[in-house]
């Protein structure tokens, strides 16, 4: 125990003494936040404007459907002219019961949207001006907690991607230095056994990574960006424990196989920058083709980040737990088995 709690001591000292260490745990990963968060933080509340000329039933409902915000102009030919110009991706004159609609091909995708929406409004106002009742009736509502925001989704993706660069770099960097300047060695004369060795890295590795949750978290929850604890969201602690254990596993064997910190630090980011742009860290990854979401299920930064925001966003029950709970765990029994196999005390 005396043994366990000296090595984790020093570990903990040569963490916090480290000024880049310490940048690359909480400073780098949370700008990621900060800006992602800032950039998509009204992403749900804007609306397309579009210029409109006259009045009538149609304009009316463009103006109550919500999700249009009109500039109103006194002749056709000056909205007009404001959608070629560009300042407007589309305009609509309506005079007694003539409706004319005019959009810009430059900007395909608002001119699809706003084209959706016009047609539809214009189908709604014919039907009603015959006073046929609708034959299909469409009940449309989100699935989701209307309540959400974008930093909902941000903050997993990417306080997962931040704890696996501090395990990952933090074991491997951690082996490779302490080989090199020959601690291992006088640590293995002392005599200490491996597992006490790697326990203390292991408890290391959880309390730093505990910290950068909970300061993931805390700046989530500021006004500014608006973070909300929904659903059971509890239950995604399991997942972000095993999370770390996996790549604390890939730390080790990285750091087996180096011989230097250079080499440590270029294996590390190999591993885990890819496996970051495929696991959803950054974008969602189901608009990725089917070949590279076949390829992220490999990666256990994938199940890492499915299983925080099945808790964090959709509010899964307990259920939800199997799949990223059995992957991450399979993964660390494999790849930490073959890290203790290939652990060396000494070059």
């Amino acid at each position: 125990m005396t043994a366990f709690s000296s090595l984790a001591s020093a570990m903990v000292k040569i963490f916090y003494r480290d000024k880049a260490t310490l940048f690359f745990t909480f400073v780098f990963p949370l700008m990621f936040l900060v800006v992602f968060g800032l950039l998509f933080r009204d992403a749900g509340e804007s609306r397309t404007e579009i210029g409109v000329v006259g009045d009538g039933p149609v304009i009316v409902g463009l103006e109550q459907t919500g999700a249009l915000e009109l500039k109103r102009f006194d002749s056709v030919d000056e909205a007009v002219r404001q959608v070629r110009d560009g300042e407007l991706p589309a305009m609509v004159a309506q005079d007694g019961d003539d409706v004319t609609f005019r959009f810009a091909q430059s900007d395909q995708t608002q001119a699809s949207v706003v084209s959706g929406i016009v047609t539809g409004v214009v189908s709604h106002v014919n039907q009603t001006a015959t006073g046929q009742q609708p034959r299909y009736v469409l009940d449309a509502a989100n699935v989701e907690d209307a309540s959400l925001k974008p930093i909902q989704y941000i903050t997993p993706g990417i306080m997962s991607w931040g704890v696996a660069v501090t395990a990952v770099f933090g074991a491997a960097l951690t082996l490779v230095s302490w080989r090199k300047k020959q601690v291992l060695r006088r640590i293995r004369l002392a005599p200490v056994s491996p597992p006490t060795v790697l326990s203390a890295r292991v408890v290391v590795t959880f309390g730093v990574a505990i910290v950068q949750a909970l300061v993931f978290v805390g700046v989530g929850l500021l006004p500014v960006f608006g973070l909300k604890l929904t659903g059971t969201w509890w239950l995604a602690i399991p997942v972000f424990l095993l999370g770390i254990l996996a790549f604390f596993a890939i730390g080790m064997l990285v750091g087996a196989f180096c011989k230097t910190e250079e080499a440590a630090t270029g294996a590390a980011n190999i591993v885990v920058l890819p496996m970051a742009f495929l696991s959803g860290t950054f974008f969602p990854i189901d608009q990725a083709p089917p070949w590279m979401q076949s390829v992220s299920n490999v990666f256990p930064l994938r199940h890492m980040n499915d299983g925080i925001m099945d808790f964090l966003v959709r509010g899964q029950d307990a259920s939800a737990l199997v799949v990223p709970c059995l992957v991450l765990t399979g993964f660390v029994l494999v790849v930490g088995t073959i890290a203790a196999k290939v652990f060396q005390w000494e070059d």
